[in-house]
């Protein structure tokens, strides 16, 4: 896997439409490469810039010129810059606009509510491509060694089958531009991503709220930043949160 395999299967990449073969190499090479990180990090922003404008009809010229655009190319990238410029048109001439600045590259870099919409759209991927697992295990003792030169920390992985939340695996997910560790826990035939990272704020914080039905719950503990997310309801999420909280 060299850079120009990368480019070339960005957008798959990041839509999780690809083999997980050839996901997994791409992972491999965001290890060791900060450029093609960097190209992942600005192609996510591009996306919440265009998922953040507010909606507004186009014109039917510039629906026709977007049309056309879409006809004459094969290339997604073009497309989505096509698209993002219309949708800027279309939020200025309705009043609006928006100002998406190039930053660091460390989750949380680029503001909370982007944060929260961010580990919310990780969980739904993973569903949808039907990738939870790099290793798939109920055996914290398998799991944690995984991840092992994979990232730059080491996550707390614990078993909470004991308390009705089994562990069922990891992967290697990316929020923000940066490796982070993705733990899948189960309730029933609930999924829970708990992603983890070293946290930038030693304060310690313990927030839930609801993103497009699901309950997150975010909190640090021993310089760790936890996410967890699931469709699960909100009382046994946070039975959950406190579980792993007190292992």
């Amino acid at each position: 896997m060299i850079c120009a395999d990368v480019e070339r299967d960005l957008d798959p990449y990041i839509d999780r439409e690809l083999s997980p073969e050839i996901a997994a190499a791409i992972r491999g090479h965001l290890d060791t490469c900060a450029a093609c990180r960097q190209r992942v990090a600005e192609r996510e922003r591009l996306g919440r810039a265009v998922r953040s404008m507010p909606y507004r009809t186009a014109p039917e010229r510039l629906r026709a010129r977007v049309a056309g655009h879409a006809r004459r190319t094969r290339s997604t990238r073009d497309l989505l810059a096509w698209a993002a410029a219309a949708v800027l048109v279309i939020a200025i001439g309705g009043g609006g606009f928006a100002l998406v600045r190039s930053g660091g590259s460390r989750a949380g870099a680029s503001g909370p509510d982007n944060l929260v919409a961010d580990v919310v759209n990780a969980h739904v991927r993973s569903l949808q491509a039907e990738h939870l697992f790099d290793v798939q295990s109920t055996d914290q003792h398998t799991v944690k060694p995984w991840f092992l030169g994979k990232l730059d920390f080491a996550p707390p992985v614990v078993d909470l089958a004991g308390m009705g939340f089994p562990l069922v695996g990891g992967r290697l997910d990316y929020l923000s531009g940066r490796p982070v560790a993705a733990l899948v826990y189960e309730r029933r035939k609930h999924t829970i991503n708990v992603f983890v990272w070293p946290a930038s704020d030693a304060t310690p914080v313990d927030t839930a709220q609801l993103v497009r039905g699901f309950h997150v719950h975010h909190w640090i503990r021993d310089g760790m930043s936890f996410w967890a997310v699931s469709d699960l309801n909100d009382a046994e999420l946070s039975d959950f949160a406190r579980a792993l909280q007190n292992s």
